[in-house]
């Protein structure tokens, strides 16, 4: 199963940016609607499009294996 590490990856920003970051912030940036946000937010299952997978690893200035994560569905 695919993960979408959306709040482990602000938690670690605001921490690196010394700095309070929100969802109405990373949608204005990145142009991802706020409703699609929180849902990655709320659910790391949840089924994005690749192109806000390129504009948050953008946003966030990571590369894909910082913001994604996959465990196996046999475990």
């Amino acid at each position: 199963m695919i993960f979408i590490n959306l709040e482990a990856m602000i938690f670690a920003k605001q921490v690196e940016w010394n700095r309070h970051i929100t969802i109405k912030e990373i949608a204005e940036a990145t142009g991802i609607s706020r409703t699609t946000l929180h849902r990655i937010s709320t659910n790391p299952h949840h089924n994005t499009c690749t192109d806000h997978i390129a504009k948050l690893c953008v946003y966030f200035g990571c590369d894909i294996n910082a913001l994604i994560s996959w465990k196996s569905n046999q475990d």
